[in-house]
C-alpha cells in the first residue's frame, strides 16, 4: 500500500512539474511541438521508473526510515548531478526546459533512492526504535530469542561451541519480562528471571557472537501478544525465532518466519545406538517387568536393562540389544554383561 501511494505521488509530482513548465514565460515563445514533448517526457519518466522498479522483488524495509534516507540521498545526488552537468547545460542556455532540469532530476533521483532503500533488505537494515544503518553479511540471519530459550540456558552452551555465526537479538519486551520476574515475590518466578539474566550475561561475554538488546518501543498495542511482537521483529529483520515453545514455532510457521526449537536440536544431537554398542548406565529403579532395571543417560534417554533389578543403585556396563523411538523420546533396551553367555 505504501508503494502504491509513493508511485501515485510520483506521477502526480511529475504532472505538476509539467503544468509549471507549460505556464512558464519561456514556453510562450517555444514551438508548438515543445509542449507535446514536455508532456510525453513527464509522463514517460515516472512510468519508466515504476516499470523498472517492479522488477525488483525484495521489498521489506521500514517505510519511514527508508523514505527519509532516500530523499536525503536523492537531494544530494541531484546537487552533484547539476554541478557535473553544468558545462553541458550551458550549451543549451536558450532551451525552455533548462530551468526545470534540476527539478526533474531531483524528482527522479529522490524516487529511485527511496525505492532502492525500501526494497533492499540484504544490503541495509533499518531497525525501530533506533536506526542502524550498517552493512550486513548476505546469508547470515539474526537469531531472535524469546524468554523460554534464554531461561533454558542451553542456547548459551550451543553458542560457546561456535555453532551460531550471526548475532542474537533480544526484544525489549522479553528483557522487561525477565527483569520483572527477577524482582517478583514468588520464588520460582524470581529464580526464572535471575537465571535468564545470568544466561544473557553469559551470552554477551561469549566472544564468538554479538548480542543486541533492542529497547522497547513502548507498551504493546491492544490485543498484541509478546509472541506476535517476537515473530514480527524476526520477519522485519529477515531472521529466525529461537524458542522452546511449540506454540511460538507454529505461530512463526503460519506467518512464514523460520523458527528453531531448542528441544528439537537436543533430540537431533542425541547419539544413535545400534545393537552391540556398549555403554555405562546407573540403574535407578525397577522396570515394568520384575527382572528389569531402568537407568537414564546424561541426555535423558531411558535405558531398560534386562536382569537389572539386582543392580539398582549402582552403575553397570551394558550392551544395547534394540532401540525404540516413541513420542516421549528414544527408548534403549540393553543387557548387562554379567548375564552374557
Amino acid at each position: 500500500m505504501a508503494l502504491i501511494f509513493l508511485r501515485t505521488l510520483f506521477c502526480m509530482v511529475s504532472l505538476g512539474i509539467a503544468v509549471l513548465i507549460f505556464n512558464s514565460p519561456s514556453m510562450r515563445s517555444a514551438p508548438d511541438w515543445v509542449p507535446w514533448v514536455v508532456l510525453i517526457t513527464m509522463i514517460g519518466i515516472p512510468l519508466s521508473a515504476i516499470l523498472i522498479d517492479l522488477f525488483i522483488k525484495k521489498k521489506d524495509l521500514t517505510i519511514i526510515t527508508s523514505v527519509y534516507f532516500g530523499l536525503l540521498i536523492g537531494v544530494f545526488l541531484t546537487y552533484v548531478a547539476v554541478l557535473a552537468l553544468s558545462p553541458l547545460l550551458a550549451s543549451f542556455a536558450t532551451s525552455p526546459i533548462l530551468p526545470w532540469t534540476p527539478l526533474i532530476l531531483g524528482m527522479l533521483l529522490c524516487y529511485v533512492s527511496t525505492s532502492v532503500l525500501m526494497q533492499t533488505r540484504n544490503d541495509f537494515r533499518f531497525i525501530i526504535p533506533y536506526v542502524e544503518f550498517a552493512r550486513d553479511v548476505r546469508g547470515l540471519r539474526p537469531n531472535v530469542l524469546d524468554a523460554s530459550a534464554i531461561v533454558d540456558g542451553r542456547i548459551a552452551e550451543l553458542a560457546d561451541t561456535g555453532l551460531f555465526q550471526s548475532r542474537f537479538v533480544v526484544p525489549g519486551s522479553v528483557m522487561e519480562d525477565l527483569q520483572q520476574d527477577s524482582d517478583a515475590v514468588e520464588k520460582p518466578k524470581r529464580m526464572r528471571g535471575r537465571r535468564g539474566l545470568d544466561v544473557l550475561t553469559r551470552l554477551r561475554n561469549t566472544p564468538t557472537i554479538d548480542v543486541e538488546i533492542l529497547s522497547s518501543p513502548g507498551s504493546l498495542a491492544q490485543g498484541t501478544s509478546v509472541e506476535s511482537e517476537i515473530v514480527e521483529l524476526a520477519r522485519n529483520l529477515g531472521g529466525r525465532v529461537i524458542t522452546n515453545e511449540p506454540t511460538l514455532v507454529k505461530i512463526a510457521g503460519v506467518r512464514g518466519v523460520p523458527a528453531l526449537n531448542v528441544n528439537d536440536i537436543a533430540v537431533a544431537l542425541r547419539p544413535s545406538y545400534v545393537p552391540g554398542d556398549m555403554m555405562d548406565v546407573k540403574i535407578v529403579k525397577q522396570g515394568e517387568e520384575p527382572s528389569q532395571g531402568v537407568g537414564f543417560l546424561d541426555d535423558g534417554t531411558m535405558v531398560v536393562v534386562e536382569h537389572g533389578r539386582e543392580m539398582i543403585g549402582r552403575s553397570a556396563t551394558v550392551s544395547v540389544t534394540s532401540t525404540l523411538q516413541t513420542s516421549a523420546g528414544r527408548l534403549v533396551f540393553a543387557r548387562s554383561n554379567e548375564y552374557d553367555d
